[in-house]
């Protein structure tokens, strides 16, 4: 079978006779002639090699050359570009595609170099330059498109043959850069109005953000973006806002400044959006940072830092964090500063005596309020918690014990307080508010002196608002502390229980018993364990016979249950409900046992001199005098003084008030047992005292039967160590020189400075 060629795809030649095609035969074998027999294909080659007319490059060639003419000059296209195309195929078929590759470089060429005969004009206005450059610009990569559209062919056989050679694309910006934008003095030019306008533009003016794209794409294109413009911007954008830092601190607030820079970043990365390349971001920002925030750090915290916290601008310190966070050791130094400012601010509140009324709340606030601040504005970071901590701590004890006092003391209004005040849920946080104040203070010691003495009194009186809140409070105590620092007040806790079962144990033992006109007095003894409650000073006084009767028989009831038992009573934690007539109707008093002892005397004389008090029930001057103006000075006067005046002297009289009055029926008169005096207050800080002396014998006695052997210095390091309260050198010299003279240690005869422990 013979298949000519022209049953074939013709081939592309337009300008060529094709007169000898190449013959297929095939051929059978003729051996059985069945079906499946090998069949052969034999392919020859041409006899003779098809060939070009004369001339046919020159002529071809001077076809794509003047349609590459008229595409630079924007002029009409004599031929088809389906023609011209055809041609360059042609031509590439014929290996004619290397010297068509340079001819249309050298063209190229030739027409770059021709166009920047008008960026070389002495003056011209420098956006009219710009503008023109980018038409320039423009309308070169429409050339390039179009004529590569014509030399496609030429692109993906030669270009892709030859690695080194360019694509006819890139040959094209090659050109463009070497002989415009690589000319200095143009780019000179390109990239001064470039920056002139980025100017204006961060001054206000608006700008054709249009060309300025343009312009920094043709930069990126041409690969000379870095070296011709970045680094020149990015010197005019550190010498702009580096004047511009300096100026805005000194006529701006921190509170617009800050909103200033965040204004100038917000710009800057619309810069960068719309006309700047992505990789000059990370520069261009670290530089406005680094102008704006880096280099006014102290500035800005010196001059705003405190009256932002002061005043609890929650916005500006926000936007002031969140801007530091950008800079490299910001955090650092705002955390720096926001610690220095809680330190100075907490000494205030706490060093000075005459705030000591408020200072607990005002912690609290102040705590609070910080809190808030680290929340909100600090992103909730850690080492701003940890800091505001550490500042606690701090500036709490620079004033030793007295923050711990006051912060029992404080506990102890609230839990009188109790419900009166606060639910029981809102009585539950100002607790755990407490106790994160409780933790700062090093002087623990002091707060359970202060805390038992008042939990005592609380529930000796009765004037414990909630026992949940109570036990609540001990249960945070213990769990801060552990078993051995609440033991004591958990047995107050047991004894008062015990008490109440005692108690009405004793009321039935008083109905059954024969003395049945002691039955009008009712009495509530409670049984306090001596280790477990604050000591009080024992003060005899003279008690009525009615109430001497009662104490004895409640002797002889105790006694008979808990045989071998001391009972020792305490005349100054007692209170009555005295029932008392006046002309405007019947009262009921509630009074201390010491008060009621002086109304009762007034059942047998109107009128009774200090002095005749003073003998008939023996109280102590002191507490004499203060209980006498609680009666005849206070805001509730059933007792009248003769002079009149605030202090009780010995020549003064007393007479029974029949005309007082009162809306109350049952009236409470100020106990004065229940005001701490500064006596008391110095007795417990006392005995503080004196339980520190005994927890330093025992801690170096405890460290010394351990090591038997010891140097000064690591001995006092141990101590510290142990010790749970602040302590000085010199306290702790005593101790080992007291512990010396008992012969619990010795001095090493061979070393002074080494103690060996005694055994």
């Amino acid at each position: 079978m013979n298949l000519a060629e022209n049953d074939r795809k013709r081939a592309n030649f337009s300008a060529l006779s094709n007169t000898n095609g190449a013959v297929i035969k095939m051929t059978t074998n003729t051996g059985t002639g069945k079906p499946g027999d090998i069949k052969k294909i034999v392919i020859k080659n041409f006899k003779t090699k098809p060939t070009l007319p004369e001339n046919y490059q020159e002529t071809t060639w001077q076809k794509l050359r003047e349609a590459v003419i008229a595409i630079q000059l924007s002029k009409r296209i004599e031929y088809s570009l389906e023609e011209l195309y055809q041609a360059v195929e042609n031509m590439c078929s014929h290996k004619m595609d290397s010297q068509l590759y340079v001819n249309l470089t050298a063209l190229a060429e030739q027409h770059v170099k021709a166009n920047i005969t008008p960026f070389m004009a002495e003056s011209i206005d420098k956006l009219v330059y710009l503008k023109k450059m980018n038409d320039c610009w423009q309308s070169h990569c429409q050339q390039m498109i179009m004529i590569r559209s014509i030399f496609l062919y030429l692109d993906r056989t030669y270009v892709l043959q030859n690695p080194t050679v360019h694509s006819i694309w890139d040959m094209g910006l090659e050109l463009f850069r070497d002989h415009i934008a690589m000319n200095t003095l143009v780019q000179a030019r390109t990239v001064e109005g470039i920056l002139i306008l980025i100017e204006k533009e961060r001054n206000g003016d608006a700008v054709d953000r249009a060309l300025l794209k343009s312009l920094l794409r043709m930069l990126s294109d041409l690969q000379i973006y870095k070296e011709a413009f970045e680094q020149k911007f990015l010197v005019a954008t550190k010498h702009l806002y580096q004047s511009e830092g300096q100026a805005k601190m000194e006529v701006l607030e921190v509170p617009e400044y800050l909103l200033h820079v965040d204004k100038r970043l917000q710009e800057e990365n619309e810069r960068l959006l719309h006309y700047l390349d992505s990789c000059t971001k990370h520069q261009l920002i670290v530089t406005v940072e680094r102008q704006l925030i880096t280099e006014h750090i102290t500035g800005i915290l010196q001059k705003g830092l405190d009256q932002l916290l002061e005043e609890n601008r929650l916005t500006d310190l926000t936007l002031l964090y969140s801007l530091f966070s950008r800079v490299k050791n910001g955090t650092i130094e705002l955390c720096a500063s926001f610690n220095a400012y809680i330190k100075k601010k907490g000494r205030t509140i706490v060093i000075d005596p005459e705030k000591d009324k408020s200072m607990v709340q005002d912690l609290l606030d102040f705590k609070d309020k910080l809190d808030n601040i680290v929340t909100k504005c600090f992103d909730k970071n850690e080492k701003f918690s940890n800091s505001l901590r550490e500042a606690f701590e701090f500036f709490v004890n620079q004033r030793s014990n007295k923050p711990a006092e006051l912060i029992a003391k404080y506990v102890d209004m609230k839990l009188r307080a109790g419900n009166k005040e606060a639910t029981e849920e809102e009585l539950e946080q100002i607790l755990d508010k407490i106790m994160v104040q409780f933790r700062f203070i090093h002087g623990k010691d002091v707060f359970e002196a202060f805390y038992k003495k008042d939990l005592a009194k609380r529930l000796l009186v009765g004037k414990s608002a909630s026992v949940d809140a109570e036990k609540s409070m001990l249960s945070k105590l213990k769990q801060e502390c552990g078993g051995g620092f609440t033991s004591k007040l958990e047995g107050m806790f047991k004894d008062m229980e015990l008490s109440r079962d005692i108690n009405i144990a004793f009321r039935q033992y008083m109905a059954n018993s024969e003395g049945k006109e002691l039955q009008n007095i009712d009495l509530t003894v409670n049984i306090l364990t001596m280790g477990f409650w604050p000591t009080y000073p024992v003060m005899e006084v003279t008690l009525p016979q009615e109430l001497l009767q009662y104490q004895s028989i409640f002797n002889k009831f105790y006694l008979a249950k808990h045989s071998g038992r001391k009972l020792q009573w305490q005349p100054t934690l007692g209170h009555c409900v005295l029932k008392a007539r006046f002309d405007a109707g019947p009262k009921d008093l509630q009074v201390s046992l010491f008060q009621a002892l002086v109304l009762l005397l007034f059942n047998y004389s109107p009128t009774i001199t200090f002095e005749e008090i003073k003998a008939a029930i023996n109280i102590e001057d002191g507490e004499l005098r203060r209980t006498l103006q609680s009666l005849a000075c206070g805001k509730a006067r059933v007792v009248s003084k003769i002079p009149k005046g605030r202090e009780v002297e010995d020549n003064d009289k007393f007479q029974f008030n029949n005309e007082f009055t009162n809306k109350l029926f049952r009236i409470k008169i100020n106990q004065i047992q229940m005001k701490e005096t500064t006596e008391e207050q110095k007795a417990t800080e006392e005995r503080v005292y004196q339980d520190r002396q005994y927890q330093i014998d025992a801690a170096i006695v405890r460290i010394m039967k351990m090591r038997k052997t010891l140097s000064h210095n690591l001995l006092i390091s141990e101590l510290y160590k142990q010790l749970t309260f602040p302590v000085k050198p010199a306290d702790l010299k005593k101790r080992i020189e007291s512990l010396i003279d008992r012969d619990y240690m010795e001095r090493d005869k061979d070393n002074q400075n080494q103690y060996n422990y005694v055994a």
